[in-house]
């Protein structure tokens, strides 16, 4: 805009100037024409030399702000790649972020799944151990602790003696008192091999396991059972005088008993 306006002022000088040294020409004469002309002319090469230091200023001045037009364009432009970058960032940390997330709900239940996995195990251990851990047994009115194997052993021998395998069952429950010889279970396991001996006709060996069950525990809820059994297999030996005797102490000791009152009439009846 400065510069083409300067260059419009120097044609409208120089134009006025030629028009005027024309009709200066007509007015005066020579010496004094040429000196109008001389300082017109001075007057026009000073508005020239002012008119080019203008435009030169101007251009300088354009130049600038050219410049500074370029500058901040330059500026403007490195702004908005730095935007952009930053921008690609935030969306990689945030595609970052839940991905991680994702991770760290995957791991929880990788986590709660393995808890619960262990808790499973654990208990099933624990229910695997439990069975073989002894524990409180109550048989024939007696509290005991008992292993796991007595129980089993001893289940299978009386099993055998109730399903009349009798041979079988007196091979149970010797080897019954043989591997656990402090069993709680030893003065029921003693009553019935006695049983099964007595039904086998093993007599003189059924006597000695029922005595043994009178001897370890005559408290024994099956001690006046035992007793009777022992006159039983006396009676089958022949042996009435020995049966008159265990019967009468069998009414003696456990004269409250059911075995006493069979006693009783197994004792009128005998001669």
């Amino acid at each position: 805009m400065n510069a083409a306006r300067i260059f419009r002022n120097f044609l409208s000088i120089g134009v006025w100037s030629l028009l005027a040294l024309t009709a200066n020409a007509a007015l005066f004469d020579d010496d004094e024409a040429r000196k109008a002309i001389l300082d017109l002319r001075q007057k026009v090469d000073a508005q020239q030399q002012r008119n080019v230091e203008e435009l030169k200023k101007a251009s300088d001045e354009s130049k600038k702000v050219g410049d500074e037009l370029k500058k901040a364009s330059d500026e403007n432009a490195q702004l908005r790649r730095s935007i952009l970058d930053l921008s690609s960032q935030i969306e990689v940390l945030r595609a970052d972020m839940a991905k991680l997330r994702g991770q760290d709900e995957q791991l929880a239940r990788e986590v709660a799944d393995m808890q619960r996995k262990q808790k499973d195990i654990s208990q099933g251990v624990d229910e695997r151990l439990r069975k073989f851990e002894p524990s409180k047994i109550t048989v024939d009115g007696q509290e005991f602790v008992a292993s796991p194997d007595e129980v089993r052993d001893f289940g299978v021998a009386l099993a055998m003696l109730r399903k009349g395998e009798f041979s079988a069952a007196q091979t149970s429950f010797i080897d019954f008192i043989n591997r656990y010889p402090s069993s709680g279970y030893k003065p029921s396991a003693l009553f019935w091999l006695g049983n099964a001996q007595y039904a086998l006709r093993a007599y003189r060996e059924a006597i000695v396991n029922f005595k043994s069950v009178l001897a370890l525990s005559p408290e024994h809820v099956r001690a006046p059972e035992a007793a009777l059994s022992i006159a039983n297999c006396q009676i089958e030996l022949k042996d009435k005088v020995a049966a008159r005797k265990t019967l009468t102490d069998l009414i003696n000791v456990y004269p409250k008993s059911e075995a006493a009152a069979v006693a009783k009439d197994r004792l009128s009846k005998l001669k």
